[in-house]
C-alpha cells in the first residue's frame, strides 16, 4: 500500500509536501547491530533525549485505522468503506474502536474527539482534564499532569505527535507509532495493583496529538534519574522487589512479555508500593510460545541471549532484567557495564558475576539465580517469589 506519511491517512489534516526519507530512532529498546559504536552514556542520553542517528530506510511506512470521528457529529465507529473513502489505512496493529477497552473488573474509555478549552484560571484544558505541570519527557512524547474536572483526581497524560511516530523507525518495519499502539493494546488488558493502570485513551482524526491517560502515581521512583544512585537498604529492596515480582507474575500468566524491567519503570505509590510502568517494547505471546527476536529494553539490563542477536525466551530476558533490578536496589551499581556498548554486551555475556562479601548468603544465592547465565538454569518466577530472602517477614508473593 502506498501512501503519503506527512498525512498519516486520516490521522490529521492532509497537506501535500515533498517526499521524505523516513528517519531511525535510536531508542532505549533498539538492537544491537545498530548501537554498537556507542558508549553506554550515549545511549542513555538518546534514551532521554530521543535522538535520531539518521539512518536511511526505503521501506514503506505502515499506518493504522483510527477511529471515524466527525467533529460535528457523535464519535462513532469506522464505517465502512475503502481506505481511501475513509482517508485512512493501517498498520498491521489491531486497533478496538468500541467506546470501551474491556480490561475485565474495569474499562478504558475512549474518546474519539478533542476540545482544547481554558479553565477560569486561564489554564490550559485538553476535554475535562486541566493541565497543571510537565512531570517527564520520554523518547516518544512528553508526560504531563492534569487535573480532571469531573473527578478532582490527578492524572498523568502521554502525548504524542502521531506524524513524528509514524516516521520513526524501530525496527525495519515497524515504526514508532506502532509501538505506542502496542502499548495501548497491552495496557488495555491490565488490572493489578502493581501496574500502572490505562484510564483513557484520546484519538481525534482531525488532530495531530495522540494522549493516554495514565493514573497518576504521586510517589516518583525508585532511583531519581538515570540508573542507580546508590543502595536503598535490604529492607525497602525487599518491599520493592515483591511488588514487582507479582506484578511480573500477573503479566507473565497473561501472555505478556514487558520487556524492559529497569529501575527508572518502577513507580512508588504514595503508600510506598510499586506499580510497574511503561510498556512500550512489551510484547504479547501466544501458546505459551513467548520466543522473541527484537532485542528488548536497556542495554545494561539486556539477557545474555539476548546480546547474541538470536531468539530467545521473553519470559527468562524479564528475570534477568528483574535481577539486574535487584542489583541496582541493594548494591547501587550495574552488575554488568563496560566503556561502550560492545564492551558492556560482552560483559554480560562472558564475565562473572560479582557479588560484593558483605551480601548476606540469602540475598547473593537469590541474586545468582536471577542473573544466571544459561536462561535454561535462571530461576522462574514462581522460584523467585518462594525464595527464602524474599519471604522473610512476609510470605510467599501472592
Amino acid at each position: 500500500m502506498e501512501s503519503d506519511c506527512g498525512s498519516c491517512c486520516g490521522l490529521f489534516p492532509k497537506r501535500r509536501r515533498k517526499e521524505s526519507k523516513p528517519t531511525l530512532l535510536i531508542d532505549k529498546h533498539y538492537s544491537k547491530e545498530h548501537l554498537l559504536g556507542f558508549t553506554v552514556e550515549e545511549v542513555e542520553k538518546a534514551t532521554q533525549t530521543a535522538s535520531k542517528n539518521g539512518v536511511k530506510s526505503t521501506i514503506p511506512i505502515y499506518h493504522y485505522t483510527p477511529p471515524y470521528c466527525n467533529t460535528r457529529t457523535s464519535c462513532t465507529d469506522v464505517p465502512k468503506g475503502s481506505p481511501s473513502q475513509l482517508g485512512s489505512s493501517y498498520i498491521g496493529v489491531q486497533y478496538e474502536t468500541s467506546d470501551e477497552f474491556r480490561t475485565g473488573h474495569r474499562a478504558a474509555k475512549v474518546t474519539h474527539c478533542v476540545v482544547r478549552s481554558e479553565d477560569s484560571h486561564g489554564n490550559k484544558m485538553i476535554n475535562e482534564y486541566v493541565r497543571e505541570r510537565k512531570i517527564g519527557t520520554g523518547s516518544y512524547g512528553k508526560v504531563v499532569l492534569h487535573r480532571s474536572q469531573e473527578d478532582g483526581m490527578f492524572y498523568a497524560l502521554k502525548i504524542f505527535h502521531k506524524s513524528r511516530l509514524c516516521k520513526l523507525r524501530v525496527s525495519p518495519t515497524e515504526t514508532a507509532m506502532m509501538d505506542v499502539l502496542r502499548e495501548v493494546m497491552i495496557m488495555k488488558q491490565l488490572d493489578h495493583p502493581n501496574i500502572v493502570k490505562l484510564i483513557e485513551v484520546i484519538d481525534d482524526p482531525q488532530s495531530d496529538n495522540y494522549y493516554m491517560v495514565l493514573e497518576y502515581v504521586e510517589g516518583g521512583w525508585i532511583f531519581e534519574g538515570c540508573g542507580p544512585a546508590g543502595g536503598i537498604g535490604d529492607a525497602r529492596a525487599r518491599q520493592y522487589f515483591r511488588d514487582v515480582v507479582a506484578g511480573l507474575i500477573y503479566l507473565h500468566k497473561n501472555n505478556i512479555i514487558h520487556g524492559d524491567i529497569k529501575p527508572e519503570n518502577l513507580l512508588v505509590s504514595s503508600d510506598g508500593h510499586i506499580k510497574i510502568c511503561d510498556f512500550g517494547v512489551s510484547r504479547k505471546f501466544e501458546d505459551g510460545n513467548d520466543e522473541l527476536r527484537r532485542s528488548p529494553g536497556t542495554p545494561v539490563y539486556t539477557a545474555p541471549e539476548c546480546c547474541l542477536g538470536l531468539t530467545y525466551h521473553g519470559k527468562a530476558a524479564d528475570v534477568w532484567a528483574l535481577g539486574c533490578t535487584l542489583y541496582c536496589m541493594v548494591l547501587g551499581s550495574y552488575p554488568f557495564k563496560g566503556d561502550n556498548l560492545q564492551s558492556t554486551y560482552d560483559k554480560i555475556v562472558n564475565d562473572p558475576l560479582h557479588i560484593s562479601g558483605h551480601v548476606e548468603p540469602d540475598l547473593a544465592d537469590l541474586l545468582r539465580g536471577l542473573l544466571c547465565k544459561d536462561a535454561t538454569k535462571r530461576l522462574s518466577l514462581e522460584a523467585v517469589a518462594n525464595h527464602s530472602w524474599v519471604v522473610r517477614g512476609y510470605g510467599p508473593v501472592q
